[in-house]
C-alpha cells in the first residue's frame, strides 16, 4: 500500500495503554483519511456526549500528506463539538501533520481522560505519556517552546484547560484546529499537548504520472487571479477580502445590524501590508503562502479575525485587532466565535466594547473570571442567559463568519445546511457569488443554489479527506488531484468517485446528527435576516432575506439529498448499510 501507513495510534488516558493497529483497507480506500476517516472512526462513538469519558478525539492525516503534493501537509481533528452538540472537524496546515505521516501513522485516537496533565510524545515508534502539570496554565508560546525538541506540537491553553466552549488547539507554528471547542475535550481529557517527529518516508506508486499531475496543479495555480493576482491572497493575505466584502455591502458590521463598516479600509489587506511591513508566511510546503507576519514573526490576523474583532464589534483599530489575535492565539480561542460572542454581549449590553477593553475581555474569558464566566459559552447559552435568545448570530450554535448572508443567497442556505454548524466553509459558494470571473451567479436569488451547495458540500468533504487546503481550489479542481492521488496511492479515482466519497461522508455526519435530536428547525437562519435589511446604498440594495424562497430552496436541498421533507432520512436503517 502506497500513499497510505495503514497504522492508527490508540491511546486511553484513562488506562494509560497505548497501543498501534491496522486500519481495514476499506475505510481508507472509501473515507481517504482526514475528516473521512474520522468520521468512520466515530460510528461507535457519535451518541457519546462531548465530554463523556469516553469519546474520542481523533487526529488524521490524507493519502497525500508526506508526498510532495500542494497544500497537503495538512490534519484534520475530529469529534464531537462542545459548542454544538454536531460532529466537528477542523483543519489545519503545518509541519505537525508532515511529522505524524512520518511516524508511520494515520492516525491517533485519543479516549479517556487522565488524572492529572499529560503530554502524548510521539517519537517514531516510540510513544510514551509524560506529566505535564508544569505546563499546565501555560500559555501556547510557552508550552510549544518547552516542548520544542521534541518535534511539532499540537497544544491547547489557558482557554482549554479551563472548558472555554470554543477553545481551540493551535499548532506550534501558529496554525488554528480553531472552530467548534475541540480545544476543551483535550483539556477535558488532561490532554496538555502532543509532541510528534518521524523520519519514515511516503512512497509514490507512480513518480512520472505524479509530477505531471502536480504541474498542472501549480500552473493552475499561476494562472488564477483569486490566488497570484494583484489583489489575490498571495499578495494580502485573506485579508484581501475586506475590501470586496465592503463593495458588496455584506460585511458584518455591529452584530451583523449592518453590513458595512464605513472605516474597514483600517485593517484591509494593503493596510496590514504596509502597517506592519508584512511578509509572506504560511503552512509548511505550501505554495502559496496566504498568512502573514510581522519581520519578528508575529502572525497577523486572518480575513475573519480583523472583520469579527473590527466592524462585527465597532472596532477601527489595527494595533488592538492584531492584539486581539494574538491573544487569542496564546490563550488558545477561535477568534470567530470569541469575537462574536463579545458582539452579541455587547448588543445586549447596549453598547459595544472599545478598543481597549478587548484584551481584558479575552483573558476574563479564557480563565473564565467576572464577565468572562459568561462569555465562554458562547453566543447562543449568553444570549439564552441574558434573556436575549435572538442575539446569537449562529446556526446550530455555531457563530456565524464574516460574510452577510443577505448578501450572497447561496451562502444563507449554506450556512443552514452545513453539518457543523454555522460554517463558510463546507460550501463556500462565496467563489459562485463573489470571485467567480467573468460572471458570478446572481447573488441575490436561490434559483439553482441547493444543486451548487450539493456539489460543494461533497467536493470538499473529499478535499478535506485528502487533506488538501480549500485555497487550492480557487485555482486547481478535484481532477488534477483525483491524479496526484491516483498516482500516490496506484488506485484509480476520478473526480466523480471523489464526489462519491464526499456524498457518503456528508451523509453520514447528518445521519450522527440526526440520531442525536437535530431537525429541520436547526436548518435555519436568525431571524434577523428574514426581518431587518442590510445596509443600502452605492447602487446596491440589501433587503431581507425571504423567508418563502429559503424554505422552497431548502426543500430542494432536501430532496437532491434523499431526505423528506423534514431534512431526515426516510430509511432508519441508512447507516447499517454503509461499509
Amino acid at each position: 500500500m502506497t500513499g497510505w501507513t495503514g497504522k492508527m495510534l490508540n491511546v486511553d488516558l484513562t488506562s494509560g495503554r497505548i497501543w498501534r493497529e491496522n486500519i481495514p483497507v476499506d475505510f481508507l480506500h472509501l473515507y481517504l483519511g482526514g475528516r473521512g476517516l474520522g468520521v468512520r472512526l466515530m460510528r461507535d462513538y457519535y451518541s457519546l456526549a462531548p465530554f463523556d469519558c469516553n469519546m474520542q478525539l481523533v487526529f488524521a492525516v490524507g493519502p497525500l500528506c508526506g508526498t510532495q503534493a500542494p497544500t497537503s501537509a495538512r490534519l484534520s481533528v475530529i469529534s464531537r463539538s462542545p459548542l454544538t452538540g454536531t460532529i466537528f472537524d477542523c483543519s489545519a496546515g503545518g509541519r505537525f501533520a508532515w511529522r505524524l505521516k512520518a511516524a508511520g501513522l494515520d492516525a491517533i485516537r485519543i479516549t479517556g481522560r487522565s488524572s492529572t496533565p499529560v503530554v502524548l510524545s510521539v517519537q517514531g515508534e516510540s510513544v510514551e505519556l509524560n506529566p505535564a502539570k508544569y505546563l499546565w496554565g501555560k500559555s501556547i508560546k510557552e508550552t510549544v517552546a518547552s516542548l520544542a525538541d521534541r518535534g511539532s506540537v499540537a497544544a491547547i491553553g489557558p482557554a482549554g484547560e479551563n472548558g472555554v466552549l470554543y477553545a481551540n488547539i493551535m499548532m506550534g507554528e501558529g496554525n488554528s484546529l480553531g472552530r467548534g471547542g475541540l480545544g476543551a475535550l483535550m483539556g477535558a481529557k488532561g490532554l496538555k499537548a502532543i509532541a510528534v517527529n518521524g523520519d519514515a518516508k511516503v512512497t509514490v506508486a507512480d513518480p512520472s504520472h505524479f509530477d505531471r499531475a502536480r504541474s498542472d496543479v501549480m500552473r493552475l495555480f499561476n494562472a488564477s487571479p483569486v490566488i497570484f493576482g494583484e489583489l489575490g491572497i498571495a499578495r494580502f493575505g485573506t485579508p484581501a477580502l475586506v475590501d470586496i466584502m465592503r463593495q458588496r455591502r455584506m460585511a458584518p458590521t455591529e452584530n451583523f445590524t449592518k453590513t458595512v463598516f464605513e472605516e474597514s479600509g483600517n485593517y484591509s489587506g494593503p493596510k496590514i501590508n504596509r502597517d506592519y511591513e508584512a511578509k509572506k508566511d504560511g503552512c509548511y510546503g505550501c505554495p502559496i503562502q496566504c498568512k502573514k507576519s510581522t519581520p519578528n514573526g508575529e502572525h497577523l490576523p486572518e480575513y475573519e479575525t480583523v472583520s469579527h474583532f473590527g466592524g462585527l464589534n465597532g472596532i477601527a483599530d489595527l494595533a488592538s485587532i492584531v492584539k486581539a489575535n494574538t491573544l487569542c492565539n496564546e490563550l488558545g480561542m477561535d477568534t470567530i466565535s470569541a469575537a462574536a460572542t463579545i458582539s452579541a454581549w455587547g448588543e445586549a449590553l447596549g453598547r459595544f466594547p472599545d478598543a481597549e477593553e478587548l484584551p481584558g475581555l479575552l483573558e476574563d474569558t479564557a480563565f473564565r473570571r467576572g464577565a468572562g464566566e459568561l462569555l465562554a459559552l458562547g453566543s447562543r447559552r449568553l444570549a439564552v442567559e441574558l434573556g436575549r435568545p435572538e442575539l446569537s448570530i449562529s446556526v446550530k450554535s455555531l457563530e456565524l463568519p464574516a460574510y452577510d448572508p443577505r448578501g450572497a443567497y447561496g451562502m444563507a442556505l449554506a450556512y443552514c445546511t452545513s453539518n457543523r454548524g454555522g460554517c463558510h466553509l463546507r460550501a463556500y459558494t462565496i467563489s459562485h457569488e463573489i470571485l467567480r470571473k467573468p460572471v458570478p451567479t446572481d447573488r441575490f436569488s436561490f434559483s439553482g443554489k441547493a444543486r451548487i451547495i450539493k456539489i460543494a458540500e461533497d467536493a470538499n468533504a473529499a478535499v478535506d479527506s485528502l487533506v488538501a487546503c480549500k485555497f487550492s481550489f480557487f485555482g486547481a479542481t478535484l481532477e488534477e488531484y483525483a491524479g496526484l492521488l491516483s498516482a500516490t496511492t496506484g488506485l484509480e479515482y476520478s473526480p466523480q468517485s471523489l464526489i462519491e466519497i464526499g456524498n457518503r461522508i456528508c451523509m453520514t455526519e447528518r445521519f450522527y446528527n440526526g440520531t442525536n435530536g437535530f431537525t429541520i428547525a436547526d436548518d435555519n437562519l436568525p431571524e434577523r435576516f428574514f426581518e431587518e435589511a442590510g445596509s443600502s446604498g452605492e447602487g446596491i440594495k440589501v433587503p431581507p432575506i425571504d423567508r418563502a424562497r429559503f424554505d422552497e430552496e431548502l426543500q430542494k436541498y432536501y430532496r437532491i439529498r434523499g431526505l423528506d421533507s423534514q431534512g431526515a432520512f426516510h430509511d432508519f436503517n441508512w447507516l447499517k448499510r454503509q461499509p
